[in-house]
């Protein structure tokens, strides 16, 4: 329920602080307020889950609907608040709340993130799109890097696997926007095209590729 709450609620003449929307929204919840507390959700939410539902939904469930209530109560300097700006490309953005104003997280200057599938994902088609092969070579299991170079990868993604490759990077590049990643300890999946699939593994805190 916390993720739908809109960063600033809709109808107000004065956009509120994130901090101060989970305030207000968890003061409706407490006095059992429904009318307030979906006033708070985004519209995307309200389109998701008519008011009857959620009125219904709160009356159901007092017990968790108060404690959530309390939870949302912390005090803000132990509350982080971020947001994801996500570009139809399958770019995004983080962005964290600091201080009364939103702020570029790490995203914005790690130009080939590998901290999550996903991102790793979206780097490697990003880096091959630039012809960065040292980059490149990042994305490669510690298990399979001897012996290559970003010279050999040049050759042969730039030679008899030109097409091949061309082909795979416009798939993923399309599948990104909607990219979600299965993951199961230090290993994910994440589904492409019609019936492709990329196999990544978490090594030292960075995800890199085994297969496609």
């Amino acid at each position: 329920m916390l993720a739908l709450v809109s960063a600033c609620a809709g109808g107000s003449s004065a956009p509120r602080s994130p901090h101060q929307t989970i305030a207000d929204y968890a003061a409706a919840l407490k006095r059992d307020d429904a009318k307030a507390a979906y006033a708070l959700l985004s519209t995307e939410a309200q389109r998701r889950l008519p008011f009857a539902r959620f009125e219904r939904m709160l009356s159901d469930n007092p017990d968790e609907v108060r404690a959530l209530a309390e939870a949302l109560e912390q005090p803000e300097e132990r509350m982080v608040v971020t947001a994801t700006l996500q570009g139809g490309d399958g770019e995004s953005l983080d962005l964290v709340y600091e201080e009364g104003a939103w702020r570029a997280h790490l995203s914005a200057i790690d130009l080939y993130s590998q901290a999550t599938p996903t991102a790793a994902l979206a780097s490697f088609v990003r880096a091959f799109e630039a012809k960065r092969y040292d980059v490149l070579l990042r994305f490669v299991p510690e298990s399979e890097q001897e012996g290559l170079t970003a010279a050999k990868l040049r050759d042969a993604w730039e030679g008899v696997q030109k097409e091949e490759m061309q082909e795979l990077v416009d798939a993923l590049k399309a599948s990104l926007p909607t990219a979600k990643a299965e993951r199961l300890a230090n290993r994910a999946t994440i589904a492409y095209g019609s019936q492709g699939t990329v196999e990544l593994l978490e090594e030292r805190g960075l995800w890199k590729i085994v297969s496609f």
